[in-house]
């Protein structure tokens, strides 16, 4: 089968890689324009654009594929370079841009797309993060014939993962990566000898998976530590929980709840010492493990408290929501 493929993280550069090791040909890639990054916010090319260019495949990356819309010349481009290679379907995994009807219909076998949840649990832009969030038990992968809607159309394979206890998005997010590389490549190998057949979404169940906001990484200590652990998993590797002490803002990379504990005001340290920072919530204690200060390195907490110590009795604030992110 000949394929166009349209993403532009990891996440979809694997499903790409494995795409490309299982034989299929691949004309023509769509990826997100080079975006500035680092230091020195010099342009950097998306991990599919990479791969792609390593492979010598043809890439293209409009900025929006609205044929009336604000980039008409860069959609048009687009379609009649979609056109062109006149693929038997086009595999979409975190692309980044809305695709309008006039691409749903040009493959022979339409577009799949590989999400990252259990559909329709966590419809949207950022299913990993709110997974772990919310402290579900299990999520997976779901290949997806796509429709107009956002995450609506049709089912068509479906695999299952558990979530590990102290999981987090960087690391369920690999695990997902090589899952959805594992199961494009079985839906398509199935197309091929014309028995992928869909299933509708159930109507139940639905929940939108909201793209993350920088300010959602600042700490609010009045909330259960049970909720903030999770919330610290789930902000890592992006935004990162952060939390400030005297107007130093402050990551928490790795945390945990022990709910037994109680006493102290939100925000107020209990203890410090090797074995965490122990910080009094809403509801239990979170214990801090791993820190970084502004500037400086991830650490455990035993090497973080030897360059930042902490007294019982000092109070952890919010961070303003314009340093939250940085």
């Amino acid at each position: 089968m000949k394929l166009v493929f349209a993403g532009t993280p990891e996440f979809a550069s694997v499903a790409l890689a494995r795409l490309l090791a299982a034989g299929f040909r691949v004309p023509l890639v769509l990826t997100q324009p080079d975006r500035p990054a680092g230091r020195g916010m010099k342009l950097h090319a998306s991990p599919v654009k990479q791969l792609a260019l390593e492979h010598h495949i043809t890439v293209a990356q409009p900025r929006s594929l609205r044929l009336d819309g604000k980039y008409p010349d860069d959609a048009a481009a687009a379609r009649e370079a979609i056109e062109a290679a006149q693929a038997d379907v086009m595999v979409v995994a975190a692309y980044g841009l809305i695709l309008p009807q006039w691409v749903l219909d040009v493959p022979r076998l339409g577009c799949l797309n590989i999400h990252a949840s259990l559909l329709p649990r966590w419809r949207g832009a950022a299913p990993i993060h709110r997974a772990i969030e919310a402290g579900d038990t299990e999520t997976g992968v779901t290949i997806m014939q796509m429709d107009a809607g956002l995450d609506t159309g049709d089912m068509l394979l479906v695999e299952r993962l558990p979530i590990r206890s102290m999981e987090t998005t960087g690391s369920l997010h690999d695990r997902l990566a090589v899952l959805g590389g594992r199961l494009i490549v079985e839906a398509l190998e199935i197309a091929a000898c014309g028995g992928l057949t869909g299933q509708k979404q159930p109507a139940e169940g639905v929940t939108y998976a909201h793209k993350i906001d920088k300010a959602e990484a600042a700490i609010d200590w009045t909330a259960s530590a049970d909720s903030l652990a999770r919330r610290v998993r789930a902000f890592n590797p992006f935004p990162g929980a952060a939390t400030a002490l005297a107007g130093e803002a402050i990551k928490v990379w790795a945390a945990h709840a022990d709910d037994t504990a109680s006493g102290g005001e939100p925000g107020e340290v209990m203890a410090a010492d090797a074995d965490g920072i122990r910080v009094a919530t809403g509801a239990g204690v979170l214990v801090l493990t791993e820190l970084q200060r502004a500037g400086g390195k991830r650490l455990a907490v035993a090497d973080f408290l030897r360059g930042f110590p902490l007294a019982r009795g000092q109070v952890l604030d919010a961070v303003p929501s314009s340093k939250a992110g940085a």
